[in-house]
């Protein structure tokens, strides 16, 4: 099957966008004999609430109280982690599921081993007055993506809509950031929940002087159109998954992962302005948006945190062979291969949280509203 230059760029280039606790700051267990073990996260994007859990887990000592000298290394336009982790250059990766997969069927040996965030954060957001609320009002339109394996929920709530977009949209390449929507050149923009739709309200609406609000907007939430695909999980070695040590190393550190994100679950100012300490440039009302955002997308989990539903998977894979995009290609032609995914090493990490006192499952969260300033400031 052809491989049309934006799905087949995962591969090459950047993937980007990309629980009460009360023993959330107490360490599950001691770090063993012998000193740390250094080890490699590669992030997906450069550092921001999306990846809170990950810093607090560096920043309270959750991942040296499990023996691990943890280094998150930023990603960007050209990083793809998935691909990072395969040549040996990360020990651990953050990227979506498709992308991954599509990484996967190109040869990276690579295995899903924790599914942290439950559900997709991706928007497709049109002014309110552009009679825009669902993927079949697309047709005819000027649509904005990002590419680089981001746009797949896009193309697939298309395909479930009967629009063919190599013919009935206009796609366009969208930078990363709203501006295109705010000055009218695209009719509908893509938008993470916890990112740039917070951008859309920080704006101000230059006919009243005030910023902009939820009411000004329409948005297509892929998760109700039903062609949702699974995001940010994280990714262990698949060879080196053969070596015990190797095992035990990572039910350590997605131990550690858990009480970092309970951590930013109970205590979101206090991740907050780790994430602005560790030197992002978005504000700190931003920031705060976005760690709420990041954690509806994890909170409640009634299986556990990272725990990969079977049924997510399954419309993951399905999308990614269905869907086509502008040239008639598809994500995955062939179901994955091999260990694709395991919840072996997840489980035994919820075990050892649950153990320590830790709510593994967050089934009272409730998010706190949060107040947005102009430029997210």
């Amino acid at each position: 099957m052809r491989r049309n230059r934006i799905f087949a760029s995962i591969v090459t280039a950047s993937a980007l966008l990309l629980a009460g606790c009360g023993t959330a700051d107490s360490a599950v267990t001691t770090a063993p004999s012998g000193g740390l073990t250094p080890i490699k996260l590669q992030l997906q994007w450069f550092f921001q609430a999306q990846f809170a859990g990950y810093i607090a887990a560096v920043d309270q000592g959750f991942y040296r109280a499990q023996g691990l000298d943890v280094e998150l290394l930023e990603g960007g336009v050209d990083i793809v982690p998935q691909t990072v982790l395969a040549q040996g250059k990360a020990d651990y990766a953050v990227a979506w599921v498709p992308k991954a997969l599509a990484s996967r069927e190109q040869g990276a040996g690579i295995t899903d081993v924790g599914q942290i965030f439950a559900r997709s954060g991706t928007y497709q957001v049109a002014w309110k007055d552009s009679g825009i609320t669902s993927a079949a009002d697309l047709k005819g339109k000027k649509v904005g993506n990002w590419g680089f394996g981001n746009e797949f929920e896009l193309f697939a709530g298309m395909t479930k809509a009967g629009i063919d977009p190599g013919k009935d949209v206009t796609l366009v390449q969208q930078q990363f950031d709203m501006q295109a929507l705010l000055k009218k050149e695209i009719d509908a923009a893509q938008a993470m929940s916890y990112n740039e739709y917070a951008q859309l309200l920080e704006a101000k609406n230059p006919a009243t002087g005030q910023l902009y609000t939820a009411d000004d907007f329409a948005i297509i939430d892929w998760k109700t159109e039903g062609s949702s695909m699974l995001q940010d999980a994280v990714w262990a070695n698949t060879e080196k998954l053969s070596d015990p040590n190797y095992q035990a190393q990572t039910v350590r550190f997605l131990t550690a992962t858990i009480q970092g994100w309970a951590f930013c679950r109970d205590n979101a100012e206090k991740c907050r302005d780790m994430v602005v300490a560790k030197g992002s440039k978005l504000g700190t009302s931003h920031q705060l948006w976005q760690m709420t955002e990041t954690n509806k997308l994890i909170w409640p989990s009634t299986g556990g945190i990272g725990v990969i539903d079977e049924t997510a998977w399954k419309q993951t894979v399905d999308l990614s062979m269905t869907t086509r995009n502008q040239t008639g290609d598809t994500v995955l032609t062939k179901a994955p291969e091999g260990l694709a995914y395991t919840n072996d090493y997840i489980n035994q990490a919820l075990d050892a949280a649950k153990a320590a006192g830790v709510d593994v499952t967050g089934a009272s969260f409730q998010p706190a509203p949060v107040t947005l300033t102009e430029g997210g400031a």
